[in-house]
């Protein structure tokens, strides 16, 4: 599908510091639009409805599934996840740039739906970091951090197919690295177009 916008989407192992970069990025770029994502966990910690997740009973996700309404879904951590493709479609089709924060597996799903999505991924430094970002957070027992590190094993294996990786180190460095390649890809050829076509046409190269 055409779309005037452009999908970035963000994939990470949890504790990689994915989702302070794009609300950080968010802040900083009101051209930049979340995709609220419908999960079939709780809320943790300060997560309000609608703003963090759209929370959901299992029975709720499943008719939405059998309905079409997610352009990607997942199990995370014995959890789902899902992104509506109603709302992302629409942003995208009136201009807006969009961004998912998502695990791999729903990464490569977009990717088949959209071929021009943008595939970031997020990478800590190192495992002790990661693992001292995960007890940091303080939302989580030592057996579910024990299993979000064995999953990112798995999950850090994909980054290999990704368009971009950011090491999160330092945060301001990462924070630059992600606005540098929103910045790059509405300089390309065709976006440029896509978003000033007038131009194009006036000095006759559209």
């Amino acid at each position: 599908m055409d779309h005037s916008g452009n999908l970035f989407v963000v994939a990470a192992p949890s504790g990689a510091g994915k989702s302070s970069l794009v609300k950080a990025l968010m802040e900083m770029d009101v051209g930049v639009h979340p995709s609220v994502s419908h999960t079939t966990r709780a809320p943790r910690g300060q997560e309000v409805p609608g703003r963090e997740y759209h929370f959901v009973t299992p029975d709720r996700f499943d008719a939405m599934i059998a309905a079409g309404d997610f352009l990607e879904w997942a199990d995370v951590h014995g959890n789902r996840y899902g992104t509506a493709r109603q709302t992302v479609e629409q942003r995208m089709a009136a201009g807006g740039d969009v961004m998912l924060e998502i695990d791999w597996q729903g990464a490569l799903q977009i990717r088949r739906h959209f071929a021009g999505a943008v595939l970031i991924f997020i990478l800590p430094p190192g495992w002790n970091e990661l693992r001292a970002r995960l007890t940091g957070r303080g939302e989580d027992s030592g057996e579910t951090i024990e299993l979000r590190l064995r999953n990112a094993r798995l999950e850090l294996a994909q980054a290999k197919q990704f368009d971009y990786v950011i090491i999160n180190e330092v945060f301001d460095r990462a924070l630059f690295d992600l606005k540098t390649i929103v910045c790059a890809q509405r300089l390309r050829y065709s976006a440029q177009v896509r978003a000033h076509l007038d131009t194009f046409r006036a000095l006759g190269i559209d």
